[in-house]
């Protein structure tokens, strides 16, 4: 069975005064293109049969504005994650499931993303590599099980919802 792979970075937020990091809520552009993703996964991508979200308003904001209805698991480590807190997660994934959709934040998004892509010179990975914006999405294929995921082992598409 192909696993797929999500990891998509949370939409633009708002920064209003007095309000903690971990507590920005997303601006209407963020809900806006956050839903335009949602719309894309499901025009173009197999059924989500999970989510794993940070647990930061602007996170759990997107993939409400997604209406992916997948079960959630809210994990706080994804907040600051480096790409082999993720990169572990993915691994620890049931084994049951198909797709897995990851919501999270720059740098551990884009990080991940480039370091489980196979090949470095498609026209996605060098989008990729240039910038990761706010909504993004890294699809992610593996020819392997969640356990035996690792660095180098995907083919990736990127898209960017606008």
């Amino acid at each position: 069975m192909t696993r797929t792979l999500i990891l998509m970075r949370h939409g633009k937020s708002a920064y209003p005064p007095g309000i903690d990091d971990h507590e920005r809520p997303l601006a209407p552009r963020g809900r806006r293109e956050a839903a335009l993703a949602g719309d894309w996964l499901r025009a173009t991508q197999p059924p989500i049969s999970a989510v794993r979200c940070s647990t930061a308003t602007r996170t759990r904001e997107t993939l409400a504005a997604t209406a992916i209805t997948a079960p959630v698991e809210f994990d706080a480590g994804i907040y600051e994650a480096q790409p082999d807190y993720l990169v572990e997660l993915v691994q620890l994934t049931d084994p049951a499931l198909s797709t897995l959709l990851v919501i999270g934040h720059a740098p551990g998004m884009p990080w991940a993303a480039w370091d489980l892509a196979a090949d470095h010179d498609t026209d996605d990975a060098q989008q990729l590599g240039r910038k990761f914006p706010t909504s993004a999405l890294a699809v992610l294929r593996f020819d392997r099980p969640w356990d035996r995921v690792a660095p180098g082992t995907g083919d990736l598409a990127f898209h960017i919802p606008r």
